[in-house]
């Protein structure tokens, strides 16, 4: 009789059932059973065989995460893939502290849910930048305020709108934020057995760095695991390039438009002084051009005037690079 040989797919199976109770051990048939060694390490060599290609996906994603950080920061950052693995949900999960930035997404059309835990130090920093600070990590420990987690909720989306564009090129997903949570013990994602592909980045600045972790369950990827192999991404590889793909996604990237309508200097003495309806004489006439602003460089020179009742500006020159115009 040749041996019998489970696949990976019916030995997580039976030992999900086994944990929550729904496989009945009959103790009599038991004691004819051999027990065999299984390598819970064969788990990540399941991963590099069937899931290595998803490293595209890692590469992709990192490049537009950090190029998306760096203009909302307005500071280089840096976004680094750090590993991945296969690990039980319970194991994953009870390794967080909290608080931690817990934010639950969907992967439409793949069934199920999937994790973003996001660690509270690089929350913090990530936070004191956007308020001006330097994202230097503080050493107090405390919940998020309300104001913070809304603030979490939108790095969250940036997140996951960036790891969405990076699945654009291997299968398509639409990537939705369910719910948030800032206390790991209370996100039930799936039974404590179950397997999850975890994935961890790192994001970095010279003053602070952090790292949060991508979590999808096995049986969420499973189903597509062959458009996954490397040898369906060669066929499938088009030979396009990436930096279309980038610029597009920049097209959408908010930026601040500033015009300036003149400069002058004051002293101490003149600025304390200062009443209502006094009036600040600008190094400027009514006819100069002004500047005009692109995230604090420079761009542009132009008229200012009003349309339709709402102060406008009319663009009348294109500042260099080199700060030319023409």
């Amino acid at each position: 009789m040749p041996n019998q040989i489970l696949t990976q797919e019916e030995i997580d199976a039976l030992l999900s059932a086994m944990e929550r109770g729904d496989v009945d051990l009959d103790q009599e048939g038991k004691k004819d059973i051999e027990a065999a060694p299984y390598n819970l390490a064969s788990q990540n060599i399941l991963l590099r065989d069937h899931f290595s290609a998803l490293e595209e996906v890692y590469d992709k994603f990192a490049g537009i995460l950090r190029d998306m950080l760096s203009s909302a920061l307005q500071r280089p950052m840096a976004v680094e893939f750090v590993s991945s693995e296969m690990i039980k949900y319970q194991e994953f999960i009870t390794a967080f502290s909290s608080p931690t930035s817990c934010n639950v997404f969907r992967m439409e059309p793949l069934i199920g849910n999937a994790l973003l835990c996001i660690e509270s130090n690089l929350v913090f920093s990530l936070i004191d930048c956007m308020f001006g600070g330097d994202g230097k990590p503080s050493t107090q420990a405390r919940e998020f305020t309300q104001i913070e987690q809304r603030m979490i909720k939108k790095f969250a989306l940036d997140i996951s709108t960036a790891f969405e564009h990076s699945w654009s090129t291997i299968y398509p997903v639409k990537i939705g934020l369910r719910k948030t949570e800032t206390k790991p013990a209370f996100v039930q994602l799936v039974p404590p057995g179950d397997i999850m592909v975890v994935i961890v980045f790192s994001i970095k600045s010279q003053e602070f760095s952090g790292n949060f972790h991508m979590a999808i369950p096995y049986l969420m990827l499973e189903p597509i695991k062959e458009k996954l192999s490397p040898k369906y991404l060669r066929e499938k590889d088009t030979g396009n390039s990436w930096s279309p793909q980038l610029k597009e996604l920049l097209k959408n990237a908010p930026v601040t438009i500033i015009a300036e309508l003149g400069r002058t200097q004051q002293t101490v003495r003149e600025l304390i002084n200062l009443q209502v309806e006094d009036i600040i004489k600008l190094k400027a006439g009514p006819e100069d051009l002004i500047s005009i602003s692109v995230d604090q460089v420079p761009k542009y020179r132009g008229y200012p005037g009003v349309i339709k009742g709402n102060r406008a500006v009319e663009i009348a020159k294109l500042i260099n690079s080199n700060g030319g115009q023409k």
